[in-house]
């Protein structure tokens, strides 16, 4: 297998952005997920509506879609991109005490969209936090990763989910 190279530097190894000029426009679409851990109070707080803050999930979601638009002007590698969509979904699991948050990220274009999809997870994530901070600062945000992308030279990713991930 050919030693992938790291792209983002130049010959005298400082950083440079890519140019992705004569890459082929294609449809890319990425899928990113996280998980907020907190106390079963918080949760019951948020599912009834009770943070004082507001609807935490409504909140975080426009979060999570505002950063994914931003994700150039914080990753300092990211090309400014176009994108065509964005979905921020959430799962709560009142066995384990917490929430998922998952989202999926599309555009047309030369570079992929796996930054914007992380970068939308980790916003949702941190507006839960900041949004509950006051009944509950252990919480914790974790495990955020790619679970799939799609388009491109590389082609398709799907994260192997191990049972108990």
């Amino acid at each position: 297998m050919k030693e992938k190279e790291l792209t983002h530097f130049n010959r005298e190894g400082r950083a440079q952005m890519v140019d992705v000029g004569n890459k082929e426009d294609t449809q890319r679409v990425a899928i990113a997920e996280g998980t907020v851990l907190m106390q079963p109070e918080t949760l019951n707080m948020i599912k009834d509506n009770k943070i004082a803050k507001g609807d935490v999930l409504g909140v975080a979601q426009v979060s999570g879609i505002m950063a994914a638009k931003k994700t150039s002007e914080i990753i300092p590698m990211c090309h400014p991109l176009m994108l065509s969509g964005v979905e921020i979904n959430f799962t709560i699991n009142e066995n384990e005490n917490k929430i998922i948050i998952q989202s999926k990220v599309k555009t047309v274009g030369k570079t992929g969209v796996e930054m914007e999809a992380l970068t939308a997870v980790a916003a949702a994530g941190l507006t839960i936090y900041d949004m509950c901070k006051a009944v509950d600062r252990g919480m914790t945000i974790e495990s955020i990763y790619l679970l799939e992308k799609s388009g491109g030279k590389s082609g398709h990713f799907l994260r192997n989910i191990k049972k108990g991930d």
